[in-house]
């Protein structure tokens, strides 16, 4: 027994003096894929490390349920706007998985400003026997080639790459707390403190605005919204929650600006518990 006291303390002091757990290293979202294969989790550094499931073996059964590291990228880095003399932290806010239409996977990631969609590929293969280019990439000689060759394909250790698609910034004036992915597969939500807006996956540049609480004077303000959430099947439903514990269920189909919910639900206030949020 005082062995066992004597070795936690000497891990915590190990741990403790050299710093391997700092606040950067720690997660802030988790989210799997459709078929539950992998695993993301974005952390207070900006990083988004990508789990794969290990395949089911016979022999060990229990170990199915176990994940290996995959890919790790940096997702996100600290940002200053300077319009509003304002820092915005790396931390990942909220992650959310495309469904897969091909080989690649697809996800999306946010921190408090800045929505990035991103491409995972694995490569196992690469291309040699180039007729204008070396083994290292580089010209070669026009003069010495006096052959044509057809390029191939040689096996090579499997290589998972990460590359950012598309940036979708300046849609949003407070921290963005939630993003869902509409069920059509071309759409999708982003939701901060007052506003939700609507992004197209491939335009960056511009989104819609289809729910706005923000009163006229932010004196009247009583909740928030606290996230947002698409149907999984019905593209044009949608619900969002707010910091009352109310439930507001949205039909696209009847405004565009969603402000009047097609269904409540909430629970009762109890007088006595009332504050402002």
């Amino acid at each position: 027994m005082g062995e066992d006291t004597d070795t936690r303390k000497i891990n915590h002091s190990f741990l403790r003096d050299h710093n391997y757990v700092t606040e950067a290293d720690i997660i802030s979202t988790v989210e799997f894929n459709h078929t539950g294969e992998l695993l993301a989790t974005g952390d207070k550094g900006g990083r988004v490390v990508i789990f794969q499931r290990e395949p089911e073996s016979k022999n060990e059964p229990y170990n199915q349920g176990e994940y290996n590291v995959y890919s790790t990228f940096q997702s996100h880095e600290p940002e200053f706007d300077y319009l509003k003399s304002l820092e915005i932290e790396e931390k990942i806010n909220k992650i959310k998985w495309l469904p897969q239409q091909n080989a690649a996977h697809s996800l999306l990631s946010t921190n408090d400003k800045t929505i990035k969609l991103w491409k995972v590929t694995e490569r196992d293969k690469r291309p040699e026997g180039y007729n204008l280019k070396d083994e290292e990439g580089k010209l070669k000689d026009l003069s010495t080639v006096t052959s044509l060759q057809v390029p191939v394909l040689k096996p090579m250790d499997l290589m998972v790459e990460v590359t950012p698609r598309r940036i979708f910034a300046n849609g949003h004036t407070y921290h963005v707390n939630s993003i869902s992915v509409n069920s059509d597969c071309e759409t999708y939500m982003s939701a901060d403190d007052l506003r939700i807006n609507l992004w197209h996956l491939a335009i960056t540049d511009r989104s819609f605005n289809i729910v706005d609480i923000k009163p006229a004077n932010m004196e009247d303000l009583t909740e928030v919204i606290t996230a947002s959430e698409f149907h999984p099947h019905h593209c044009n439903l949608f619900v969002y929650s707010s910091s009352k514990g109310s439930l507001r269920l949205c039909d696209m189909r009847a405004s565009a600006l969603c402000d009047k919910h097609s269904k409540l639900f909430e629970e009762p206030e109890d007088p006595s518990n009332r504050s402002f949020f």
